[in-house]
């Protein structure tokens, strides 16, 4: 079943974010979500996540899905060691899987390290490998590819394409560049908010 906005409305306080938005997020394809700040598209991430209750409309398809994300921020437990943290997202991943998708990813000698001793880049790339180590029908990302430079974005990027293979993505971005790269690989269909 696809997830599905009905005339959804949003305030924040008397900010108007969203206004009777309608729109089909297709099951097991790709949609991809742009348009200037403040528009509603976090908020529209954070409605599908269960995050934001206090609107009017209604949302359909989003019972019994498995869904993982990755948000703007990296969510990730700085004083845990990278395996620790996506450990927290799955219990049957083993640590010799996670270091050969964090050498996919560049990553080959952190397993062990605290999140607090990364670069941005990296933590960005630890809070995208998380994302996809927990089994999930859905993946929704949030600025998902910000602050990593184009070798490393495109590493993480080919790591999407595999592993969300088949099933609903959602990202949300403001990068054209994105868009373009990831329709080499993918159907996506792109919404202009």
């Amino acid at each position: 079943m696809s997830i599905e906005f009905i005339n959804v409305t949003k305030k924040f306080d008397d900010k108007e974010v969203l206004k009777n938005f309608n729109y089909i997020f297709e099951d097991g394809k790709t949609s991809f979500i742009m348009g200037e700040s403040g528009i509603g598209k976090s908020t529209l991430v954070r409605i599908m996540l269960g995050l934001e209750k206090d609107y009017s409309g209604q949302v359909k398809g989003l019972e019994g899905r498995k869904i993982s994300a990755v948000f703007q921020d990296d969510s990730l437990c700085k004083n845990l060691s990278v395996f620790l943290n996506i450990r927290l997202v799955s219990d049957t991943v083993n640590k010799e899987s996670i270091i050969e998708n964090l050498s996919k990813l560049g990553l080959e000698d952190i397993v062990d390290k605290r999140v607090r001793e990364l670069s941005g880049g990296m933590k960005r790339r630890v809070a995208i490998l998380r994302a996809l180590s927990t089994e999930f029908d859905t993946l929704i990302m949030d600025e998902p590819f910000k602050g990593l430079d184009l070798e490393n974005k495109e590493k993480v990027m080919k790591m999407v394409i595999e592993k969300a293979n088949g099933k609903t993505l959602i990202i949300v971005s403001h990068n054209e560049d994105e868009y373009i790269y990831l329709k080499k690989f993918m159907s996506i269909k792109k919404l202009n908010m």
